[in-house]
């Protein structure tokens, strides 16, 4: 077997996508490069786990608990917990000290477990409880936007959003959206011309660094060592 995922939308301006899997079988995967921070719940061996994890600014290999379920949150640009400043989550997590059967700690509260199905009322009380805030700006000027700002306050405003500048993050995510773009079939040449590479080896540099594939590693997939899962930022 190998990584069994699915995924879906929100309708919660502050969820970029939910999404569960299961593993069985595979020793590693791929983790590929994200612009966004999710919060992720895991079982394994009967024991629950619950952690922040940020933004990844390059690919890399992780381990995969073999029989294990997860589900996670990942949470739109403009979205974080002050708590947690986003500088500090970039290429790491933070797991939660204490979780049991049902609930888990976040920020010294506790807090009941989420699902798949409920994840947007459980993020509601987290906002409401102002564990989460929003920055509606970030996200416009992320999504393409015109700023309504100077260069250096906007800059300042991704950055404590986000933990990343705007240029890694248009960078991971074209990356990303080349990815799923060859893995449809679409050409490496086509791919150059539609996301605005320079050339096929300005393509080519994107996806080792970010994806950790080449383009025809992409086209062919290798069920030995899966990507994670990979959806348009």
């Amino acid at each position: 077997m190998a990584i069994e995922a699915d995924d879906r939308p929100s309708d919660s301006p502050y969820i970029a996508r939910v999404w569960r899997g299961y593993a069985s079988g595979v020793e590693r995967m791929t983790s590929i490069a994200v612009s966004t921070w999710e919060i992720v719940f895991w079982e394994h061996r009967g024991r629950i786990h619950v952690a922040v994890r940020g933004p990844e600014t390059a690919a890399s290999t992780a381990e995969v608990p073999d029989d294990s379920h997860s589900f996670g949150i990942s949470f739109s640009h403009g979205t974080s917990m002050p708590h947690l400043p986003a500088r500090r989550l970039v290429d790491t997590h933070v797991e939660s000290p204490h979780v049991t059967e049902r609930t888990f700690t976040l920020r010294g509260d506790e807090w009941e477990l989420p699902s798949f199905e409920n994840a947007e009322v459980f993020v509601a009380r987290l906002a409401r409880d102002g564990v989460l805030v929003r920055d509606p700006l970030v996200g416009d000027v992320v999504a393409g936007e015109p700023p309504r700002l100077g260069a250096r306050s906007l800059q300042r405003r991704v950055a404590a959003s986000t933990g990343l500048t705007q240029s890694a993050i248009r960078q991971i995510d074209r990356a990303r959206h080349a990815a799923i773009l060859l893995g449809e079939g679409v050409s490496p040449l086509d791919v150059v011309q539609r996301l605005g590479y320079y050339d096929q080896p300005h393509l080519s540099r994107s996806l080792t660094r970010f994806i950790g594939r080449t383009a025809k590693q992409l086209r062919r997939q290798d069920p030995a060592e899966p990507l994670s899962l990979l959806y348009k930022t």
